[in-house]
Parts: C-alpha cells; structure tokens; sequence
C-alpha cells in the first residue's frame, strides 16, 4: 500500500522519502483507533522501504506533534475492570504499541521526527524512535506521566538513555517539566532548531541530502550506532503495568478525565 489515508493518519512516498502524517484532534492522541492505523503503516513498511530511503513523520495539527497517549480512552477502558482486567489490557496495549515502534526504530531507513509545539509522553516516544528530531523553535518536549504516578510506557526511558546523558534522562523523568527545542538541542537530543513551520521542510531537504548516499553504508552505520535496547524495553513494560494497580493512579487519571481545560496536559 503506497499511500493511506485514515481517520488519525495518512502516509504516501514524495521524492523518495516516505511521509507519515499524524492528524488526529485535538493532538494526535495515541488511543487504540491510531494504534491500529500505526500497525497498518508497519505492517506496509517492509514494501514501502523497497521504494524510499527516508521516512518522515511529522504533524498536521495546529497544537502539536502528539500529546501521547489517550488518557481519557485508557481510562474509560479500564475503569469497569477488575484489577486483573485492567493490567490485562494495558499490558496488551503496551506490546502492541511497542511492536510498531521497534519496527520504526529498526527499519532500514533513516527516520526523521519533525516535530512543533506539544511534543509529549507518547508524543516524544514516538519522535525518540526517529534517527533524527528537526524540531521548530516551538517545540517542547515532556514527559508528564509522573503527574499520573506513571512512567513513560511506549518505550521513551531506554531510548532517551540511549540518546542523551542520564542526567537529562533523570531531570526529564523525575520532575515532570518540559524542555523547549534549544535546550534539547544543547543536551543532544535534537539534531537542528528551526524557525516556527518550518521543520517538516528541513526535514524533507534532509532526506533529500541523504538520499545522495549509499543506502547500504547508511543501514551498516545505522545498525551500528542505534541498537535496539530489547531487555530494557522490557522492563518498561512491567514496571508500567505495576504502577498502574496503584489506587493514586486511578484517582490521578480521574482527575486528568474530569479537567475541564481544552489541554490538561500541558505545563
């Protein structure tokens, strides 16, 4: 499938760079509807590689890349549920999740984030798995699941350690704030800062400069210096589904669900 458009996103092949677009409102929440369609596009990515050397993601909506997960959806879910249940299907969730985004992190393309605005918990595991993050000079980078009694779950502790120091991997995770694009640039995490709008066209002259290059160096280089923390991952699934049987957790996502502010995830 060379080209999709559904409800929460769209992809198509533009100058030999795969484009995926997250467009679903308010804020590319990632709730069971976009995680079928992100399975979909994994599911198309070993034909669509065949004819690309780059993939792209990026935003369609004004307020940012991705919020991260559905909170909302998650808890509706699992609030009718024994506590067997609810772990069940979180558990379930959570692997599912973590299928499509070691596919994108092992895929023999150079992946690229371009990223705006909100670029939160799920959000910021998603642009992690990307080789490459261009983000505008909006953007701002959080992981807020400490406000739930949480921890990042769809796999942003071993990658963050992979890609910067563990003193930025401990700031973000143990405080709950959120960096802008300069200091993410400063500390590693960020490949190029732009002007505001403009990271998807970086992104795309990016692709476009590598695709100059031998693809076979390139999937060598790839593989050499971003392998894939499996046993890590892991253990991030199971410290999450045991955080998530807490009683403060529940009472926390109730509180998220019930807020009336347009975006409660925000600082």
């Amino acid at each position: 499938m060379k080209s999709f458009r559904g409800k929460t996103l769209s992809w198509q092949i533009r100058d030999g760079a795969i484009e995926l677009l997250l467009d679903r409102a308010p804020c590319n929440e990632i709730g069971l509807e976009t995680l079928g369609e992100l399975e979909k596009f994994a599911s198309a990515l070993e034909t669509l590689e065949t004819e690309a050397h780059a993939l792209i993601v990026s935003s369609a909506r004004r307020e940012g890349f991705s919020a991260g997960a559905d909170l909302r959806e998650l808890y509706e879910r699992s609030r009718p549920l024994g506590a067997t249940e609810r772990v069940a299907g979180v558990r379930d969730f959570l692997e599912r999740i973590h299928r499509v985004m070691d596919a994108l992190d092992r895929a023999p393309l150079v992946t690229i984030a371009a990223v705006h605005g909100v670029t939160f918990g799920g959000g910021f595991e998603l642009a992690l798995v990307c080789d490459l993050i261009i983000a505008d000079k909006m953007a701002r980078f959080c992981f807020p699941e400490l406000r739930l009694g949480l921890i990042p779950g769809f796999g942003g502790i071993p990658r963050l350690k992979r890609d910067v120091g563990n003193a930025m991997v401990r700031d973000l995770l143990l405080t709950g704030r959120s960096i802008h694009a300069t200091k993410a640039q400063s500390v590693g995490l960020v490949s190029q800062v732009v002007a505001e709008g403009d990271a998807l066209e970086v992104a795309r002259t990016t692709a476009a400069q590598i695709g100059k290059f031998d693809r076979g160096t390139t999937i060598a280089a790839k593989r050499f210096i971003k392998p894939l923390p499996r046993d890590e991952l892991r253990r991030e699934i199971e410290l999450f589904c045991q955080l998530f049987t807490r009683p403060a957790v529940e009472a926390s996502l109730k509180k998220f669900v019930e807020s009336r502010e347009a975006l409660p995830y925000l600082p």
